[in-house]
């Protein structure tokens, strides 16, 4: 029956906002606080990892991981990421959105325990031990990516369906704080219990064997989020949509939504019927219909996404100067083990508070009100703006006079990420698809964010070493420059406004009626416009 809507998803569209809505936001925020702090707590400690681990007798310089092994480790958490983001998003529509859900979070809490153990005493054993446990608790964080999404957008009514998909992410930003005021708290206590001198004065004494336990007190302090969350997770019900879209069952959909909105649903499993009848629904993933409907969008979604993580995770090119020019992390060797690491804590954290966290929330507060695509294309358009205003004087910038200007536009480069992309490259892949294909298309487009990252983070890192190999850093074979991967960079989110004319606006539209799920759209790709036709 072309045009008709269940009644029970018609009633989480037009529900006013209430309590069950915030607690959704709740659980599923929580766990991307958890996948926040586990992924970027190892920022804190792989300075501390290579001074416990690799200590070269009669250096100048404390001891740090060799480029391989930093690759390894950081990296590693980002390629299990990538493969849960691809399989949980499958399975959350093949078994079901809650009960995939609870999977994920047991293997984030198991995991982020046994990231913290050691096979061994060696640092090749240790290494070894954190980096396997750091792909397993990837896999989890990467299936909280599409079942997230997915079970807020099918939870959320259409007039405020964008500001909660996107509070949901914007617990990253809390989940980073967490990390840094956890290792700034611990590190503290350990440097006030166990006291010791710079490496300059006593190279061998400046890490004290308790060290080790610290870096292993932070990973494993991610489980405690996650487990908190896991009884909420359990007694969440599954969707509506899955529930009468996927598995057919108008009847247990309208009762499980009866109970959460406290009204009484038809369960009308004669429409459900009739949608499973429509043959025009019934094409399957990947194919020519699929393609003809939802090619161009899944195109724009995953590349957007791919283009934004280059740009977003090659970050970590520019912060040990910036940190250094705004005299927030001293030279490695005036400090100890621990008070690196309580420096380090303190620089991510007023970097999450200052530039991370605004653009978030500034995204929740406009996404339901001048949409998606004209947030995403704003961003793309100012961080292209700023890496060029950064990349044509780069050596303007590199003189001690400049370098507050250059962390201006850094931290503006940052903002309209997250204001922007960062945040809508999320939200949008959770709207456009129809209930059976949308945790797995979700997946497929942060499977490619993270790919995205992968090159961003360490390609870049190998890119934008000086072309001279004199002054490569140890371990580095010549790259471009920083200047010319700062060109690149702004290439690249020049190519990320291009690819944001593929996403459709959702703004304002049910799930349905945006994915063509309702017969009243067909949804051929001249369906769903960001600009209008001349």
């Amino acid at each position: 029956m072309p045009g008709d809507q269940l009644q029970v998803l018609n009633a989480l569209d037009v529900a006013k906002t209430q309590w069950y809505h915030f607690t959704a936001i709740v659980i599923a925020g929580m766990g991307f606080f958890t996948d926040a702090y586990d992924l970027f707590c190892i920022s804190l400690v792989t300075k501390l990892l290579g001074r416990i681990y690799y200590h070269v007798p009669g250096s100048l310089e404390p001891g740090s991981l060799p480029p391989n092994v930093a690759a390894a480790v950081n990296g590693v958490a980002f390629c299990g990421t990538l493969t849960g983001q691809l399989f949980f998003g499958w399975l959350g529509d093949k078994l079901g959105r809650k009960k995939v859900y609870g999977m994920t979070l047991m293997i984030m809490v198991i995991c982020s325990v046994a990231s913290g153990l050691s096979f061994g005493h060696k640092p090749k054993s240790v290494l070894a031990t954190l980096c396997f446990f750091r792909f397993w608790l990837g896999v989890g964080i990467g299936g909280d990516y599409p079942l997230s999404a997915t079970i807020m957008s099918e939870y959320a009514n259409k007039k405020t369906r964008g500001a909660f998909i996107a509070a949901v992410f914007a617990m990253q930003g809390f989940g980073i704080m967490a990390g840094g005021v956890f290792a700034i708290i611990i590190s503290a206590v350990f440097e006030a219990k166990f006291p010791a001198p710079a490496y300059a004065e006593d190279a061998l004494g400046s890490t004290v064997p308790q060290a080790d336990f610290l870096w292993r007190i932070i990973l494993m302090f991610g489980a405690l989020p996650a487990a908190m969350t896991f009884y909420s997770r359990s007694k969440m019900p599954e969707t509506a949509r899955y529930t009468a879209l996927v598995a057919k069952d108008a009847k247990q959909a309208a009762s499980d939504m009866a109970r959460v909105l406290q009204v009484e649903i038809e369960s009308e499993q004669h429409i459900v019927e009739e949608i499973s009848n429509d043959k025009s629904k019934s094409f399957s993933l990947f194919s020519k219909e699929f393609m003809k409907r939802h090619g161009l969008h899944l195109l724009g979604t995953t590349s957007t996404w791919f283009l934004l993580d280059i740009a977003f995770y090659s970050s970590n090119l520019f912060q040990k100067d910036i940190f250094s020019a705004i005299g927030w992390i001293p030279p490695a060797h005036t400090m100890n083990a621990i008070q690196e690491v309580f420096k380090i804590a303190r620089a991510q954290t007023l970097i999450a508070l200052c530039s991370t966290m605004p653009g978030y929330w500034f995204t929740v507060a406009f996404i339901d009100v001048i949409g998606r695509f004209a947030i995403q294309l704003m961003g793309f358009f100012f961080m292209t703006v700023f890496m060029f205003a950064l990349a044509i004087p780069y050596n303007h910038w590199t003189h001690k006079e400049n370098r507050i200007g250059f962390v201006v536009l850094y931290s503006l480069t940052f903002f309209f990420a997250n204001f922007g992309p960062n945040v809508t490259t999320f939200v949008v892949p959770a709207e456009i698809f129809p209930a059976r294909f949308r945790s797995t298309c979700h997946g497929i487009s942060a499977a490619s964010g993270k790919l995205g990252a992968i090159v961003g983070a360490f390609g870049f890192l190998y890119l934008a070493q000086s072309p001279d190999k004199n002054k490569t850093s140890a371990g580095y074979p010549p790259g471009i420059g920083v200047r010319n991967s700062l060109i690149v960079l702004g290439v690249v989110n020049f190519l990320g406004i291009l690819f944001t004319f593929l996403v459709p606006e959702a703004k304002g539209k049910s799930l349905e009626e945006i994915s063509g799920e309702n017969g009243e759209n067909e949804n051929t790709n001249n369906g769903n416009r960001t600009v209008p036709i001349v």
